[in-house]
């Protein structure tokens, strides 16, 4: 049985053209499994569930390697235990010297596994690159002052002096609902609640 698996980082991120490769090679809608998480590890829930359903002879096609994982320890564990555990088969899509179906000698298996080590290498590097580069995007943010997480929601308290001095026509409405910053409605809302409440 031949069985698909592509993966997404987030939820927003669209697997298409992994779909579409697949699809492209032959495998069956029902048989792809497909994972909206990041590859870090491998606790994932369709890829374990095709673990589960795994047996000797089957072959797992995927359209390129860090699709697979990002971990390089864990990439070589999973790898591993598809073809020397489970005795399937692996196909790489984007790169041929990764099919485990087509080099089934000695030299082939070598070969196979010494650029599965380098490329799973490069990609955990450059996992841990972007990981790095947004931390330090981060600190960079912060010491120019940029606030991170939600802002403050203001209340009509925060607002007393602006609507003291409308209620002295010392500003217009339409100076205060621009210095406020807020519609018409929520600033008649406000000042009907600060009026009830004896601060204006």
């Amino acid at each position: 049985m031949k069985y698909g698996y592509a993966r997404v980082s987030t939820r927003e991120q669209k697997e298409d053209r992994q779909l579409i490769a697949l699809r492209e090679y032959g495998i069956a809608e029902y048989n792809i499994f497909v994972d909206k998480q990041s590859g870090k590890d491998f606790e994932r829930y369709e890829y374990q569930l095709l673990m589960k359903i795994l047996k000797e002879g089957d072959v797992v096609v995927v359209k390129s390697l860090d699709r697979l994982g990002r971990n390089y320890r864990e990439m070589i564990r999973q790898w591993q235990y598809i073809t020397q555990d489970v005795n399937a088969d692996i196909v790489v899509l984007d790169m041929e010297l990764l099919d485990t179906t087509r080099h089934k000698d000695l030299l082939g298996t070598l070969i196979s596994e010494i650029v599965l080590q380098l490329l799973s290498y490069v990609a955990e590097s450059e996992r841990i690159t972007i990981m790095q580069r947004q931390a330090e995007g981060i600190a960079a943010a912060k010491a120019r002052g940029v606030k991170f997480g939600r802002p403050r929601l203001f209340t009509a308290d925060d607002y007393i002096d602006i609507f003291i001095k409308y209620r002295q026509r010392k500003i217009s409405r339409e100076n205060a609902i621009k210095k406020i910053g807020c519609s018409k409605c929520s600033f008649y809302n406000m000042l009907a609640e600060l009026r009830k409440s004896g601060k204006v």
